[in-house]
């Protein structure tokens, strides 16, 4: 059964990572259930790749932290990725090291990538690459994630809607 909207708010305003997780993510903030796209974005800086068992495994102090530790800087990717390791050790999963993608598409700010505008199409909607320019790295790739063939893809609109790309 949900929890009431009151708890869920009280939940929401007494997180201190509610901040990181877009609108469409709302509905996982109280359980962090699900990997929010500011991890997933972080695992990717990192080449590393967690599966969603394994991330449920972790106690919410640590998948906080994890949303919380930067990855800006090569430093911070070698301290992310030994954070995660060494957690990770303490479940009886394991973290899958992929090598960084030095040219991702969500680096891209001149044009939109073909998943997207093609997903876009499928909906009957036009994106112009100048709106593309004004989306900051996490929100590309939010959108590119969210184009992917095994992802459910229902919050596609709700993030072009989020992010001012479409009324």
């Amino acid at each position: 059964m949900k929890k009431s909207l009151r708890n869920r708010t009280a939940v929401v305003e007494n997180s201190p990572v509610a901040h990181l997780l877009f609108e469409f993510e709302s509905d996982f903030i109280d359980t962090l259930c699900c990997i929010p796209m500011i991890v997933r974005f972080k695992l990717d800086r990192c080449g590393m790749k967690l599966s969603l068992r394994a991330w449920n495994q972790l106690d919410r102090s640590i998948r906080e932290n994890l949303m919380l530790l930067p990855t800006e800087l090569p430093g911070d990717i070698d301290k992310y990725r030994a954070y995660l390791s060494s957690e990770i050790k303490k479940t009886d999963e394991a973290v899958i090291n992929m090598g960084i993608d030095l040219t991702p598409y969500w680096l891209s700010e001149d044009v939109i990538p073909d998943p997207i505008s093609k997903k876009a199409q499928e909906k009957n909607i036009h994106l112009k690459d100048d709106l593309w320019l004004t989306l900051n790295p996490l929100q590309r790739f939010a959108l590119i994630k969210l184009t992917r063939a095994q992802h459910e893809n229902m919050n596609f609109l709700p993030a072009l809607k989020e992010f001012h790309l479409i009324d």
